[in-house]
């Protein structure tokens, strides 16, 4: 039986590589070989993910290549959540996000991109989709019981309502509940301090760099 090194190298190459199929299908055979799902995560999968990431920051792999590399992790974790349930491993999990792009605004690309990162992280991640009325935002978070709002605009006009949210949250006394991260072409790191947003995240990879360092830790080491 190949060693479980070797399985988890072939499951991190599986992500780097974009291969969904041979994700999957490595991340059956564990769930057969009665491997733990959170070890399999842990050494087989994240390092993967973060490989793809340091690729894309090296100007090695171009958006569609990370894009692939997060659809696996998503396919992969499909595959082994009810492992997860079943041996109460379920809380594997570094945070929940609500994340969508905010009221006004269609474009959502960056916003799926910054989405599947998080959930590839360890993430749980709501993506309520593109133009999401901010109290849906609000609503979803406390439905869940979020961590993380995340909030993406694409427009100098719709940006507007980034900070109107902030303004809702501290309105409702809800402010402290929930850390609100910002994101999207015109938004800077000015724009986030000046509207009170928790941090700035210029691309996928800084957004999960951040949440990783606001956001709490649920059952991760």
């Amino acid at each position: 039986m190949e060693s479980k090194d070797r399985l988890f190298n072939s499951m991190a190459e599986a992500v780097v590589t974009g291969n969904k199929e041979a994700a999957e299908t490595l991340a059956k055979r564990a769930l057969s070989e009665k491997f733990d799902p959170h070890e399999v995560i842990e050494k087989g999968y994240i390092p993967g993910i973060q490989k793809a990431g340091i690729l894309w920051e090296k100007g090695e792999y171009f958006l569609p290549e990370l894009i692939s590399s997060a659809e696996c992790m998503k396919a992969v974790m499909a595959v082994l959540k009810p492992a997860l349930k079943a041996s109460q491993a379920e809380h594997f999990s570094r945070g929940k996000v609500v994340i969508g792009t905010i009221e006004g605004d269609i474009h959502d690309i960056g916003k799926n991109l910054v989405a599947s990162m998080l959930s590839a992280n360890g993430f749980d991640v709501m993506d309520l989709g593109a133009d999401v009325k901010l109290e849906r935002f609000i609503d979803k978070a406390l439905e869940m019981d979020a961590d993380l709002i995340c909030l993406s605009a694409l427009l100098t006009t719709t940006m507007l309502n980034q900070r109107r949210l902030i303004e809702m949250l501290k309105e409702r006394g809800l402010r402290q509940q929930f850390k609100v991260l910002v994101g999207g072409a015109p938004v800077n790191k000015r724009w986030a301090s000046d509207i009170g947003a928790d941090g700035y995240g210029e691309n996928a990879l800084e957004a999960v760099r951040l949440a990783k360092e606001i956001g709490p830790k649920r059952g991760l080491a």
